[in-house]
């Protein structure tokens, strides 16, 4: 277990963190510094627009998203007994995707040109694919109970629907361009709407998550011993599966498909600190959003004023970071 002052340290360190980066937010944009500097420190209301209905609705909803992409990646590798689980393994992500591209094609419009009800539709319509994807996962592996039958058959649901979503893509090649945003990930569509939405999903999957994370414990100490302590197995995989596929289906719906934050997360607060799944659950949210954040202003400030996808810029962070990694456990023995 974590000693209190490590743990409050690493809180106190991402939350600072997490301050800074959401000041650059409203810094960084098509404009140079001393022009963002001027409009906070003049109050125009022309100006204020930019900032405080663009930046900065952009940059908490990419903390939110970031965040509940750690949590869901601190389930995963939970529930499996794997530090290399990650929230899209039950396929969960493709079906999203699929559900997207549906709605997409149902309404014929854009990410972009959606009001708030639209995208609030687009969040049901990914909910609705993670769903069916999770149950197609569940049906094939014939239940929760061999955890590596379950990933298994998320693997190959995930190929199976991604497959399908292509061939709808080329049959409307119209919907593509959108698509090709979100399958990259981005967050320059992120308002207060999203933003709240975000916000109430995570508390919404963070609270059960914590509820849970004794039955999360027990598993770590292996199926029998778990059973032992008079846990329903079946009932608390389930229980978690759920919450972790709502949590990747508000993602998905809102920014698009992003890796590797769900991935590292988990990877760092571990690599810092020993912790329960209490704390792990507490701190990889914190670590999440952060990351997401950051990954947000590098791809905003690279190529300025143009933008580079988001999701790529996390895969760049996380894949070095994990090559790295095994690079120095490979080293050390």
């Amino acid at each position: 277990m974590a000693r209190p002052s490590n743990l409050a340290t690493w809180v106190a360190c991402c939350l600072s963190i997490t301050l800074v980066l959401s000041l650059a937010g409203l810094l960084i944009g098509t404009s140079n510094l001393q022009a963002s500097l001027h409009w906070i420190t003049s109050g125009d209301a022309q100006f204020s627009v930019v900032l405080y209905d663009i930046r900065l609705p952009r940059t908490l909803g990419a903390w939110c998203a970031g965040a509940i992409l750690g949590l869901a990646g601190a389930i995963a590798q939970g529930v499996f007994r794997n530090p290399l689980a990650e929230p899209y393994l039950l396929g969960t992500a493709s079906g999203a995707a699929l559900g997207v591209t549906f709605s997409l094609i149902a309404v014929d419009a854009s990410i972009g040109s959606l009001a708030w009800a639209g995208k609030f539709g687009i969040t049901a319509a990914a909910s609705v694919g993670a769903g069916i994807a999770t149950a197609f996962t569940l049906a094939l592996s014939r239940g929760v109970v061999q955890t590596s039958r379950l990933l298994l058959s998320g693997i190959v649901v995930g190929f199976l629907l991604s497959a399908v979503t292509s061939l709808l893509l080329l049959a409307r090649p119209e919907t593509w361009r959108t698509m090709q945003v979100f399958l990259l990930g981005s967050t320059g569509y992120l308002g207060w709407s999203s933003t709240l939405l975000l916000g109430v999903i995570f508390v919404a999957c963070l609270v059960p998550a914590i509820l849970l994370s004794r039955g999360l414990d027990a598993l770590t100490l292996g199926d029998d011993t778990a059973a032992s302590l008079g846990l329903s197995l079946p009932a608390l995989r389930l229980s978690l599966l759920a919450v972790m596929s709502v949590a990747t289906a508000a993602v998905v719906g809102q920014v698009g498909l992003i890796g590797f934050i769900g991935l590292v997360a988990p990877h760092l607060v571990r690599e810092a600190l020993t912790v329960n799944h209490r704390q792990l659950l507490l701190a990889a949210p914190l670590c999440g959003g952060a990351l997401l954040q950051a990954a947000d202003l590098i791809s905003r400030w690279v190529v300025r004023p143009a933008e580079l996808p988001v999701g790529a810029i996390t895969a760049c962070i996380g894949g070095t970071y994990l090559v790295l990694l095994l690079w120095r456990r490979s080293r050390d023995g």
